[in-house]
């Protein structure tokens, strides 16, 4: 009782909505991708919907109803491994995805397949990942992975999958044509970066590693120029066994090239290791939210 007593039922709320707004957004611009730029090229980039693209060439039923009839097998078989609420959430996805697929009017904005397979993929890749932010996917392969990897413990679930998206793949190119598999390896690459970045997020910043001799000048120089904080490691030469001054300090990108200058200037033999950060958190940077 205390327990829920403590809950912020406002923040709760809050967060409920936007996972929910996410998901339906993420399902129609994923349905987007399929119905204006995929199926008009019989473009089967893995997954359900893909195999449901391959099957509706045959049967002549709709992706959307196919997409839903492949799926509700397999989360009745699989819901117990991802959790109730991770079910609920895909299930409801994934009945506005084959419900979205279907009621889109067929279009072809791009005229032309280089380009439908490109945008295709890119919009894949933002609708999967908007889902994937509101703590949800669009299909059951993941269950079927997981399911698998039961099976198949000496492989991992990213393994599995990609061997499913792989096959769906080269069943397209069985159909549709050498050519069609092809656009689909590409579709299929360019909606795995595009989710990758929307996953991770467009935060990125930049950490900074500083070996110098010189730490509390540059530490001065990063509270005073760039108006940021650092963190003091410490550490030690392995062949002097002197200490050296060593700090971490992740600022945005834009930052960076200031921040080299106040270490070449602070200290020119400064040991200083870059690396990409995919996204920051905290003070100084953006919120953190709690899931």
């Amino acid at each position: 009782m205390e327990k829920l007593r403590n809950i912020d039922w406002r923040h709760e709320g809050r967060q409920l909505v936007r996972d929910y707004l996410l998901a339906v957004i993420g399902a129609l611009v994923t349905a987007v991708s399929f119905s204006w730029f995929f199926l008009p090229y019989d473009v089967a980039p893995g997954g359900v919907t893909g195999i449901a693209t391959v099957i509706s060439s045959l049967t002549g039923l709709s992706v959307g109803l196919l997409s839903f009839l492949i799926n509700v097998p397999l989360f009745l078989m699989g819901w117990r491994q991802v959790g109730w609420r991770f079910a609920v959430r895909s299930f409801i996805a994934m009945m506005l995805l084959s419900l979205f697929i279907d009621l889109l009017p067929p279009l072809d904005p791009a005229g032309d397949v280089l380009l439908s397979t490109v945008f295709g993929g890119v919009l894949l890749g933002v609708g999967l990942g908007l889902v994937v932010r509101a703590g949800a996917t669009t299909g059951g392969t993941d269950m079927l992975a997981k399911m698998l990897h039961r099976v198949f413990g000496f492989m991992s679930i990213a393994t599995i999958l990609f061997m499913i998206d792989a096959t769906v793949v080269v069943i397209a190119a069985l159909v549709f044509g050498v050519q069609a598999g092809l656009w689909a390896l590409i579709a299929l690459f360019v909606s795995s970066k595009a989710m990758d970045v929307v996953i991770k997020g467009f935060n990125t910043a930049m950490q900074f590693l500083i070996i110098t001799r010189e730490p509390d000048e540059i530490v001065r120089r990063i509270h005073h120029d760039l108006d940021r904080g650092c963190t003091r490691l410490k550490a030690y030469g392995t062949y002097s066994g002197e200490e050296m001054g060593t700090l971490l300090c992740v600022v945005a990108r834009t930052e960076a090239a200031r921040l080299k200058k106040a270490i070449a200037e602070a200290d020119p033999n400064a040991f200083v290791t870059v690396c990409d950060v995919h996204e920051a958190l905290g003070e100084g940077f953006a919120g953190m939210d709690q899931e």
